[in-house]
């Protein structure tokens, strides 16, 4: 359960903050909701509280944590995709989805050394630009730096 001021992770909305936790009747049922304060798009979200787990809503990513992350993930070899961009876009829409910090550093690096050789499709351009902003989001969050100097490291860390 989170709290207010807890800094979370939407795995296909960025990083926020939880601003406080709230009672809501629906069709006659009261439940309870995250208002949170998503900073990288400038909008506010209500999540379930009984469905984060299930959505993938997690805290940011410890400092040390995230480092080992991001050196585990430069070394690899890029993994297998489907080459049918339909399913290579679902395959890797679905490893976002689990808001792993890995799997969403594993999209963008093979997102990227595919945009390097071949390019790719508008859907994945978009996606590439979602799966940045996650990842940009998480790092500064996580190391209370400016997002400018977040983009730089990941950019540099996952090419």
């Amino acid at each position: 359960m989170f709290r207010a001021g807890d800094r979370i992770l939407h795995p296909l909305h960025g990083v926020g903050t939880v601003e406080k936790v709230v009672k809501q009747e629906v069709l006659g049922q009261i439940h309870e909701y995250y208002s949170v304060d998503l900073t990288m798009k400038r909008m506010k979200v209500m999540i379930p509280t009984d469905k984060c787990e299930e959505v993938g809503v997690r805290k940011i990513t410890k400092s040390a944590q995230i480092e080992e992350v991001f050196s585990t993930v430069k070394g690899k070899k890029v993994t297998d995709m489907p080459t049918n961009w339909n399913r290579r876009y679902k395959h890797n829409l679905d490893k976002i989805k689990t808001g792993d910090l890995k799997e969403a550093a594993e999209v963008f690096r093979s997102l990227r050394q595919k945009e390097n050789k071949k390019g790719l499709s508008m859907g994945e351009k978009k996606m590439l630009d979602n799966v940045r902003q996650l990842l940009v989001g998480e790092y500064a969050y996580s190391k209370n730096m400016k997002m400018e100097d977040a983009l730089s490291f990941v950019e540099k860390a996952l090419h």
